[in-house]
């Protein structure tokens, strides 16, 4: 919510879009701690969380400092949120063990 503040007060495009992102992503992590999921839906968050991190971290870098996190960081990042969000998926079509 801060970032998005920024982005609206300060104006930086990069800023919006990160916050954007974590506002969405938000809810999934609170619906995955809820659930006390299994393995494999906590290997998909980790996944989504570090992917999160790469992008809006390198987004936001751009913004307030003028450079990107590293090369390829952002690409990185959204690829990590993709293959976060397949796992999601893979783990709703797995059975629990009973």
């Amino acid at each position: 919510v801060a970032l998005s503040a920024a982005a609206a007060h300060r104006g930086g495009a990069f800023t919006g879009t990160a916050a954007s992102f974590l506002l969405m992503h938000a809810p999934v992590f609170l619906a995955i701690g809820l659930i006390g999921a299994n393995r494999c839906l906590r290997i998909a968050s980790l996944i989504l969380l570090v992917g999160l991190l790469l992008f809006a971290g390198d987004l936001l870098a751009r913004d307030f400092l003028g450079s990107r996190l590293f090369p390829m960081s952002a690409p990185t990042g959204g690829t990590l949120l993709i293959a976060g969000w397949l796992g999601v998926a893979i783990s709703a079509l797995l059975r629990p063990r009973s």
